[in-house]
């Protein structure tokens, strides 16, 4: 914001005018994603670090893995339960049972078994609809977990942006989509992702 109001002093001493000066501002909506996906990104990298921590130390002797805080372990659980879950929940996609919904969780629908793709038959034999609904409560829990950590951990947030948090992640989840999948859109509608949608 500086750096505008410097330039524009600098353009107005000039004698220059401002008609056919672009200036290209990020929208709070932008900034936010930025600041949600950037927070999301350090919790995945402290999830690897977390997993190859060594339990040895130089000496040979155990040694005790680092303090932290009870939320913080929650989080790299929900982050491990997620990651566990990923082909679970991708089958669970490709199979229609479940979609992104626009809140960032996952909405579980009816479980169909006519018209299996042969690839996906053993997987949707073996599962019951308990157990189904077991990982798609559990995912969704790990999701709610790590949004509520992303709010804790940027100073400017509170309790009040989850709203705006969960419809960041519904767009980070709808664009990993795969294709044939189900998202919710901002209305409500549920809408089968197309193969031009794709990146």
């Amino acid at each position: 914001m500086k750096r505008i109001i410097i330039f524009l002093i600098l353009a107005g001493l000039s004698g220059c005018t401002l008609a056919d000066i672009k200036v290209e501002m990020l929208s709070e909506r932008t900034a936010l994603e930025n600041q949600v996906l950037g927070s999301y990104n350090a919790l995945d990298s402290q999830m690897l670090l977390a997993a190859s921590v060594r339990g040895v130390d130089t000496s040979g002797n155990i040694a005790r893995p680092p303090a932290h805080s009870r939320e913080y372990k929650d989080t790299i659980s929900a982050m491990q339960i997620i990651d566990f879950h990923a082909d679970d929940l991708k089958s669970f996609k490709q199979l229609g049972w479940a979609g992104e919904n626009n809140q960032g969780l996952i909405e579980p629908f009816k479980i169909d078994r006519t018209d299996i793709p042969d690839e996906l038959k053993n997987f949707a034999d073996r599962y019951s609809a308990k157990e189904f609904e077991f990982v798609v409560t559990k995912i969704n829990q790990s999701r709610e977990k790590i949004m509520m950590r992303v709010i804790y951990m940027n100073e400017d947030l509170s309790e009040t942006d989850l709203p705006a948090v969960k419809k960041i992640f519904a767009k980070i989840n709808a664009e990993k989509a795969g294709p044939g999948e189900q998202i919710q859109d901002a209305d409500g509608n549920w809408l089968e992702k197309a193969k031009r949608d794709m990146p």
